[in-house]
C-alpha cells in the first residue's frame, strides 16, 4: 500500500495536535523554523537525515 506524503503528513500532524495539545505558538515556531531552516546553508546538511 503506498500512502502518498502529503496525506501521512496531514494524519501524524493532526494525531500529534489531538493527543499532546502543545500551544499554538509552539507549532507556528516550528513550522516557521522549519521553512527558514530548509532556506539557509545548513540544507545540504540535513538532507541525508530526511531520506
Amino acid at each position: 500500500m503506498d500512502v502518498p506524503l502529503w496525506l501521512a503528513v496531514i494524519v501524524v500532524g493532526y494525531l500529534g495536535i489531538k493527543l499532546t495539545r502543545p500551544p499554538i505558538w509552539l507549532i507556528a515556531l516550528l513550522l516557521l523554523g522549519g521553512f527558514l531552516l530548509a532556506d539557509s546553508f545548513l540544507a545540504p546538511a540535513i538532507t541525508p537525515f530526511t531520506k
